[in-house]
């Protein structure tokens, strides 16, 4: 169990920091995606949501 949350989070977070490197919002209005940190964040959050779901 703990496994799976270390690697979700590790996982979640460099999706989420790659999604904001490549794709984010140039203008800075949104902030999940122009700030590659707070994407980094949100993507752990995610990916231990999304892994702690499955049994």
């Amino acid at each position: 169990m703990i496994l799976k949350i270390i690697i979700s989070v590790i996982a979640g977070g460099g999706l989420g920091f790659d999604y904001a490197k490549l794709v984010g919002c140039a203008s800075g209005a949104f902030p999940r995606t122009s700030n590659p940190w707070i994407a980094t964040v949100y993507g752990a959050v995610l990916g231990v949501l999304i892994a702690t779901s499955f049994k």
